[in-house]
């Protein structure tokens, strides 16, 4: 009886140890995977930079789906979801609002394996990409999902920004504390030391000129909006003798939310599903000329493209597509440009956000005005 244990006993640890090795061995053996590749290269990547001299430019992003020998995956369908940097509640960037939201969800058709898009990314921190590859040949090779992270560094010209500010608070706080500090008598007839009054009277001075400066900026940019409300678009909807094609989806759309959008193309004469064309589809803002958005594909068997797209910067945009006829299109027609206004609502920053930047920003004023009061109560001694 002993011996059958023993065997028994042997032959578990046996199985245990195949079990193990063909774990390892398949762990170690490649497996099918999606690249990123990114233009500029990671390390040159900036967040958007509104108030930049230069226009930002977006990022090119490509994806290729290979599989275990690195060979691409071709005819496959591959959906793309960018998840913008979670939220930091201390240290914010220029849009909390976007802060851990969808940035992007598309779908396109990839013949050769390879999805490219262009994609402006508007704060710093790690963005997510969640990517998943499917045939569109049923059981051509397995699906992939994937989990990708792109890490965008804040730009050096925010710190070079913040450095010069805070220089700024702490003389201020240390000229009021200069001022402040030491014995002053109050002459009759005075509610305050004179150098209380001067330091009174040159806050006020600056905080009316503030607001007169906010209020000039807010005027222009608000006549500067209406002037481009009335630009002439292209129409929404465009019929040749070949294609008819159109922009469908939300007109308008709010800052962290994704807006949906699509192109129908169809064949004007039996009203079928138009697959043999190229759509170049190109997002951007109506006051400037940078690109949020631009992606260059084919329709799927319905003649649509759809994405979720979100509107980060608060201004309204515009949606360009051009529908071009593929090289082996049984129909040759010339280049047709639809467009689609996108009324875009601004949110305003969260009240903690910005109370915690005020918190900053009185503390390098409180710091420097108890340096000042230090400083003139030792020259006073």
């Amino acid at each position: 009886m002993s011996k059958f244990k023993i065997a028994a006993f042997v032959s578990a640890i046996c199985l245990m140890g195949v079990v193990f090795y063909s774990s390892v061995v398949s762990s170690q053996t490649p497996q099918p995977t999606v690249r990123l590749s990114t233009e500029p290269p990671l390390s040159e990547i900036l967040p958007f930079e509104a108030e930049a001299t230069v226009p930002s430019s977006p990022v090119r992003l490509t994806l290729q789906a290979v599989d275990a020998a690195g060979k691409p995956l071709e005819n496959a369908r591959i959906r793309l979801q960018i998840l913008t940097p979670p939220h930091n509640p201390w240290f914010p960037t220029d849009f909390p609002i976007v802060e851990g939201t969808e940035l992007l969800d598309i779908e396109g058709v990839a013949v050769k394996g390879e999805f490219e898009i262009q994609q402006m990314l508007p704060i710093r921190g790690n963005y997510q990409l969640l990517v998943s590859v499917n045939p569109i040949t049923a059981n051509a090779f397995a699906p992939i999902q994937q989990t990708l992270t792109l890490a965008v560094p804040e730009n050096w010209v925010k710190y070079r920004n913040f450095g010069i500010l805070a220089v700024i608070l702490l003389a201020v706080g240390l000229g009021g504390g200069l001022v402040l500090g030491g014995k002053q008598d109050i002459q009759p007839g005075e509610i305050a030391p004179e150098r209380v009054r001067l330091l009174l009277s040159g806050a006020i001075v600056v905080a009316i000129a503030s607001l007169l400066i906010i209020n000039i900026t807010a005027e222009r940019a608000d006549s500067h909006t209406q002037g481009h409300s009335s630009q002439k678009l292209e129409p929404s909807v465009v019929q040749s003798q070949a294609v008819k094609a159109q922009i469908i989806g939300d007109v308008s759309a709010t800052v962290g939310q994704p807006a949906k959008l699509a192109v129908q193309v169809t064949d004007p004469t039996t009203g079928q599903p138009a697959t043999d064309v190229l759509l170049k589809i190109k997002t951007t803002p109506a006051e400037d000329e940078w690109v949020a958005f631009a992606y260059e594909g084919v329709p799927d068997a319905k003649g649509q493209l759809t994405w979720d797209q979100q509107f980060f910067d608060g201004a309204p945009h515009k949606v360009e597509v051009e529908i071009l006829p593929q090289p082996q299109a049984r129909q040759q027609f010339s280049p047709l440009r639809i467009a689609q206004n996108i009324d875009v609502e601004g949110v305003a920053p969260p009240l903690h956000s910005r109370l915690i930047v005020l918190a900053y920003f009185t503390s390098l004023i409180v710091l420097g005005l108890v340096i000042g009061l230090r400083l003139r109560n030792r020259l006073v001694w």
